[in-house]
């Protein structure tokens, strides 16, 4: 069914929200699964199959952390500035910093291939938790029953890929989904494309006007847009589904719909287990990311150039930061806490009141409590081994080499998840990438992570004695990167085709020092999925049990990076009296009150179209979605499913949403459709783009 179709049919499905209402939709669901009676009842809305087939098939995932939407019939994908930064910075030089400057390609000729940018669109899901659970075994124990889930998990993928529809692997990609953590598996099969060509981003101190200021506050004043193209076969992607522009954009208090692909939430998580989050996790994460900060800052402002190659890198770290503070705020508030501890003990007494689940759904709670601690006694080792073999380009790709080497002779179902049949297409893309990867960074990068590692394990401890081999930090990363052959992706390729051999014999320094961390990583992790993976899934498997006795099974699972629908309403917030909508004349006065900052100083251009901008026309607005991170990218639409605005952040009231949700306070802020349009025609010049978003 096409757009147009689709606005038609929709058009009898007028939404009649009391203006004003101060209620909030909370919700992360499934498009499987909408709440119905929810949206019937609050609403008058009633989404027909088709609507939602329509909404599934025109949203995307933007590589493994972001959403996007097809916007035309040509395979236009829009999605932020940010979440393509990536993408952008790869394309950028010393000689053309497409950051710093912008981009738009007028004609297809113009369009930049992206080196390793992979965007899926979720095709169908199918319902496998009878076959996950039969795995299980009687006599099993739990570490030996998560082993039998992993193996068939990776089972189901590779035949879902390989069975009919699957392509082969050719243009489909398999994967098994856990919800409600271990209460159900799904497998949803996307089509993916690999053939993906930036078409615009405006300048990056456009894209992200405020930065770190104004990140996660309102009023806001950003154009976090960039568009993609999809091609399949050499040709512009032809999609059947795609969604309409809406000329009129959002109106407040218009209830409005995001659909996106948000990463993770942690909402039915135990209170022992948020308290691990909390005194354990958090901690960690937040001492890791203050320290990638400074050194950051430090290696960027030796010259213009570090400034440059480390700019994506920076962004990601500070919003990190915003992200990780806010969350570990919310934990330690005593009130927040206290509504979760008065949810769980609600939910136990519901399970105290049933003869027949009553020990064993109260167990489980338990069980998640013994797991946490068994898992306080590695989570630093384990946390920090992860971090130093994932933070660098060249030492995260040697590392996929080493392990390649010794997972792709076994069976697919008995290899490491990330290296079974169905995840090579997707890793391989990454690992033979033309990305560059610049020597000076990776050097600053590999060394903060051996001097983490000495720093948290200790000088003596094995694995930091291996890995410096009698050098110092700086020296090791220095003699690693220099000496290296694998900034090439070719004798990348090379050793992955040699396989074990190839990998054993090579005196390359960057595969000796990946090679040093593969042993005790893979004892860690198998510590981990024995002793509080499988736990946990066993345990949260039963008390989802209870609380679909207590409450049905019309409840939203935890977000899982996977498809999922979200509601609300177009609205400030009361208690700070901001408003729902920014204009574009507020983005000059932000400018001017900020005059001679970098983050908030606009280009000329700008400047240069001031008097033909209608500078009433509406720029950012907020409503009361519920998003989390991974949202970044999603469309707002309205009951027609137009697009009226882009999502791009949360206000700082959202960032507790990994586990609780405000729905008072809490608001997604979105691009506005209007403004996007009037960027595109006065500023940028880019009519053709603008007419290829409008056109009906």
């Amino acid at each position: 069914m096409n757009r147009q179709s689709i606005s038609a049919a929709s058009l009898g499905l007028l939404l009649l929200a009391a203006a004003g209402s101060a209620r909030a939709d909370e919700g992360m669901w499934l498009i499987s699964n909408p709440p119905r009676e929810s949206l019937k009842t609050k609403y008058n809305f009633e989404p027909s199959e088709d609507w939602l087939k329509h909404m599934q098939r025109s949203v995307v995932r933007v590589g493994m952390g972001g959403t996007g939407s097809i916007v035309s019939p040509d395979g236009l994908v829009m999605t932020n500035h940010h979440v393509g930064l990536g993408a952008i910075a790869k394309l950028s030089t010393k000689e053309n910093d497409l950051m710093k400057n912008g981009f738009y390609a007028p004609t297809r000729e113009q369009e930049l291939k992206c080196p390793d940018t992979e965007i899926r669109l979720l095709w169908d899901t199918q319902d496998v938790t009878d076959r996950v659970n039969g795995a299980v075994k009687p006599g099993m124990s739990t570490a030996e029953a998560g082993t039998a889930r992993r193996k068939l998990i990776s089972q189901i993928e590779k035949e879902c890929q390989d069975g009919p529809g699957g392509g082969g692997g050719g243009g489909f990609r398999c994967q098994v989904v856990t919800l409600y953590q271990g209460a159900k598996y799904h497998v949803y099969r996307y089509k993916v494309f690999n053939d993906v060509r930036l078409v615009f981003s405006p300048e990056e101190v456009v894209g992200s006007f405020g930065g770190d200021i104004d990140n996660f506050e309102f009023p806001r004043y950003s154009l976090d847009m960039t568009f993609f193209r999809l091609y399949e076969d050499g040709k512009p992607y032809k999609p059947e589904h795609y969604l309409s522009w809406s000329a009129d954009g959002a109106k407040e208090n218009e209830p409005v719909f995001v659909f996106g692909h948000p990463g993770r939430t942690r909402r039915l998580y135990t209170v022992d287990h948020l308290k691990f989050l909390r005194d354990v996790d958090l901690p960690e994460r937040m001492s890791r990311v203050w320290r990638n900060e400074v050194k950051l800052q430090g290696f960027a402002g030796k010259n213009a150039e570090n400034a440059r190659i480390a700019q994506s890198n920076m962004r990601s770290v500070a919003n990190g930061r915003k992200v990780f503070t806010g969350l570990l705020a919310g934990l330690q508030d005593p009130e927040l806490m206290g509504k979760k501890i008065n949810s769980e003990s609600e939910l136990r007494s519901f399970i105290d009141r049933d003869g027949a689940n009553a020990r064993d759904w109260a167990a489980a709670f338990e069980s998640v409590a013994n797991a946490e601690r068994v898992y306080r006694e590695f989570y630093n080792e384990k946390a920090t081994i992860d971090a130093a073999v994932g933070g660098s380009g060249l030492l995260s790709r040697a590392f996929d080499i080493v392990q390649l080497a010794d997972e792709l002779p076994k069976p697919s179902a008995e290899r490491l998840r990330e290296y079974a049949d169905p995840a090579l297409p997707s890793l391989y893309l990454r690992l033979y990438s033309t990305e560059p990867l610049y020597e000076a960074l990776e050097i600053e990068k590999i060394t903060q992570a051996l001097s983490l590692l000495a720093e948290r394990l200790g000088g003596d401890h094995p694995l930091v004695v291996a890995a410096l081999a009698g050098q110092s930090p700086r020296k090791r990363a220095q003699d690693c990167v220099w000496g290296t052959d694998l900034k090439d992706p070719a004798a990348r390729k090379a050793l992955v085709e040699g396989g074990a051999a190839a990998v054993s014999t090579s005196k390359d320094p960057m595969l000796v020092l990946a090679a040093a961390f593969d042993p005790r990583s893979r004892e860690l992790r198998k510590l981990y999925e024995d002793k509080v993976e499988s736990v946990e899934r066993e345990a949260y498997a039963k008390i989802a049990q209870a609380r679909f006795a207590r409450s049905g099974e019309s409840m939203y699972p935890d977000a899982t990076s996977t498809l999922r629908m979200s509601f609300g309403t177009v609205r400030g917030v009361a208690r700070d009296q901001t408003p729902a909508f920014t204009d574009i004349g507020g983005l000059f006065a932000r400018a001017q009150e900020r005059k001679g900052e970098a983050e908030f100083t606009l280009p000329a251009r700008w400047d240069a179209a001031k008097s033909k901008l209608d500078l009433k026309t509406p720029y950012n607005f907020t409503a009361d979605c519920d998003i989390i991170g991974g949202n970044s990218g999603s469309p707002t639409v309205n009951a027609k499913g137009e697009v009226v605005g882009l999502i791009f952040d949360g206000n700082v009231y959202s960032l507790t949403g990994d586990v609780i949700y405000d729905g008072e306070n809490g608001r997604s802020i979105s691009v506005d459709s209007r403004g996007m349009i009037e960027a595109l025609r006065k500023v940028y010049n880019a009519g053709t783009l603008a007419d290829e978003l409008t056109r009906k």
